[in-house]
């Protein structure tokens, strides 16, 4: 056995200097690949010689510049230019937004009212809504997109001179208040009502139905209500000072595109918001206290809205010298104007009739009042379940108003049978 490991040791010592040799030629053979000889020579004894190449030229090195030269120079700018690209199908250019553009600066102060206020621009965000006030001709300015798809969905004709900047979708997530954002987002001119184009289906449904929202704090309860005043046909929606901005964000997005659908005019006085009603206008103020529902209806008005009327008395500036629990029911004021009370689902729409509806917190105003009365308006009443405080300010509107919808659509069927008897 030792004499065969031995024999096999033996055997394996040439097989190791083969191997050597081979692994050596090899390597010699590589060394070769990567040489650029001068001439090569056959083993025949001819000698071919190399064609001599272009010889690279060595760099220069730049000269330095002087202490003066380098105080002088200015820092590198990157420049809208160098990002812009081209859109082929529209002809429009769009650019990206690189780290540090000033352009995106704006985000941040352009959710603010006194920035809405003093360069007269809004925000919108999302393709439906920028897509609705583009079709009512509101003006854009800016476009800030995550993909290219989201402006290829709009109207080409509305891009032109328009600036369209592609940015990143976390700088949108950052910009925007929703959850999942959409993926852009516009900076508009703030619309004028009297030069927006509203759609025709709407033009075609308007009726003599306008609502005045008196002190709405509240930005989902404004919006909500600018829906329904949407749907129900509103020919205007008057926003008295106090309310909150309708253009603001919130506000836009419980509105789902009512703003591009009825006309709104906001921050009125009461001195001049009469100026904006038809002709012949009758203003009803919305009762949505649940505390009229426990007094029965009767011919007096005091019988039902003392109660209610006690948040008045606390804002009226001459009521300080009298103490609250000395406001007996049926007790009359001066200063306060008498109304009517009338259920909601009766007749009030014979005439042009405008809605009040007040805020949850102070209810409707004592200038509603007034002009209720000078108009020879009523207090409309929506009855409750005792012990539920009132309804919610967006609730009571849309109540009101589809009652009055309903009650003109009611009255031209009637004059239109009376028509094809005669």
């Amino acid at each position: 056995m030792a004499a065969w490991v031995k024999g096999l040791g033996w055997v394996t010592r040439p097989l190791l200097s083969v191997v050597r040799t081979w692994d050596l030629d090899a390597r010699r053979w590589v060394r070769a690949l990567r040489r650029s000889p001068v001439r090569v020579v056959f083993p025949s004894g001819q000698a071919v010689g190399r064609k001599p190449g272009p010889e690279k030229q060595p760099r220069r090195a730049a000269p330095e510049a002087s202490p003066h030269e380098q105080r002088q120079k200015p820092p590198l700018q990157v420049s809208a230019s160098q990002t812009s690209c081209a859109w082929e199908e529209s002809g429009l250019r769009y650019d990206k937004a690189l780290p540090g553009d000033r352009r995106l600066s704006v985000m941040t102060i352009v959710k603010s009212r006194p920035f809405r206020e003093k360069q007269g621009k809004i925000l919108l965000e999302g393709r439906r809504l920028i897509a609705d006030a583009l079709k009512a001709g509101a003006v854009p300015k800016v476009f800030f997109f995550s993909r290219l798809e989201y402006i290829k969905e709009l109207p080409i004709d509305k891009l032109k001179g328009v600036s369209l900047i592609k940015v990143k979708f976390e700088d949108i997530k950052d910009w925007s208040d929703l959850v999942t954002p959409q993926g852009i987002m516009g900076i508009f001119a703030k619309p004028d009502h009297v030069k927006m184009t509203y759609p025709e289906t709407q033009l075609r449904h308007l009726l003599p139905l306008l609502l005045i929202c008196d002190n709405l704090r509240d930005p989902g309860n404004l919006g909500t209500i600018l829906r329904s005043a949407a749907g129900a046909g509103c020919s205007k929606v008057l926003l008295t000072k106090g309310c909150v901005d309708p253009w603001e964000p919130k506000v836009l997005r419980a509105a789902m595109g009512a703003h591009f659908q009825v006309p709104i005019i906001n921050n009125l006085d009461w001195e001049t918001l009469p100026n904006y009603l038809p002709t012949d206008t009758r203003v009803y103020v919305a009762d949505n206290c649940g505390l009229y529902a426990q007094a029965q209806m009767s011919d007096k008005a005091s019988d039902h809205g003392w109660v209610c009327d006690r948040r008045l008395s606390k804002l009226h500036k001459y009521e300080e010298e009298e103490e609250e629990e000395d406001l007996e029911p049926g007790a009359s004021k001066a200063w306060l104007p008498e109304l009517e009370v009338q259920s909601y689902d009766l007749d009030w729409t014979e005439a042009p009739a405008a809605v009040v509806i007040g805020g949850e917190t102070h209810g409707v105003s004592l200038e509603s009042l007034q002009l209720a009365e000078s108009t020879g308006g009523k207090r409309l009443l929506i009855p409750v379940v005792p012990g539920v405080d009132s309804l919610n300010s967006a609730m009571a509107a849309s109540i009101l108003l589809f009652e009055g919808r309903r009650q003109l659509r009611v009255r031209a069927e009637h004059l239109s049978r009376d028509r094809c008897y005669h």
